[in-house]
């Protein structure tokens, strides 16, 4: 398929709902509103494109960004232009798709983890939080996070709401994970309060650290 071929297809699959969903929570005018599951089923009739997934990603366009994201190799993406797709990354939707689809296979990834979590750009903060965040639940082993803790006590609340959701997820994986750390965690997360009102619905749990921390640590028994 062509880029035009797929703008095509995917302008047909515009969804109103999805449109004005999209549009409330921050995509801009350049989207079509296309469901992820139907932006999913065309990436599996594409599987792996870098070409196209690179072309689609330069259109500017929610969904065909969302889209690329699911095509791209990220082998094939050097570091200076992987830093270069997150940078303007300014809807979180498809920030946190490249994040999870391209950044976390890129094989720079943990340098640059280190490098973004120094940055003072939003969009590179929330990825190099959302690295760490990996890390926490995935390979702790060198991260100190005590260190961590420290620094969302002192930063998550005034941090740039782009960047407080995924400070917030790793101060809730370390409260979840690490019960040495667990009452030191909802502590910060009641003294912050940072999410405490987001709205959840029912039967979800909310992302206000101290409520999810104490039912995912409740799970575990």
């Amino acid at each position: 398929m062509t880029v035009d071929e797929v703008m095509t297809k995917l302008a047909s699959l515009s969804n109103e709902t999805v449109l004005k969903h999209n549009a409330k929570a921050g995509t801009g005018d350049n989207q079509f509103g296309v469901r992820t599951t139907d932006i999913r089923a065309i990436a599996k009739t594409i599987k792996s494109d870098h070409e196209l997934g690179m072309g689609l990603w330069r259109t500017g366009n929610a969904d065909a960004m969302l889209l690329a994201t699911l095509i791209i190799k990220p082998k094939q993406l050097s570091a200076v232009e992987l830093e270069a797709m997150v940078r303007p990354m300014t809807y979180s939707h498809v920030a946190d798709w490249l994040n999870s689809n391209v950044v976390k296979g890129h094989p720079a990834k943990e340098e640059l983890r280190q490098k973004w979590m120094t940055s003072k750009e939003n969009a590179l903060g929330r990825a190099g939080w959302s690295l760490t965040t990996e890390r926490i639940i995935k390979n702790p082993e060198g991260l100190d996070l005590s260190a961590l803790l420290d620094r969302i006590e002192a930063e998550m609340g005034g941090a740039d709401p782009f960047v407080q959701w995924t400070m917030n997820y790793s101060l809730a994986q370390i409260g979840i994970l690490y019960a040495e750390h667990r009452a030191r965690a909802i502590a910060i997360g009641e003294k912050l309060e940072v999410l405490r009102d987001y709205p959840t619905s029912k039967g979800c749990t909310s992302p206000f650290a101290p409520i999810w921390i104490k039912e995912m640590a409740g799970r575990q028994g």
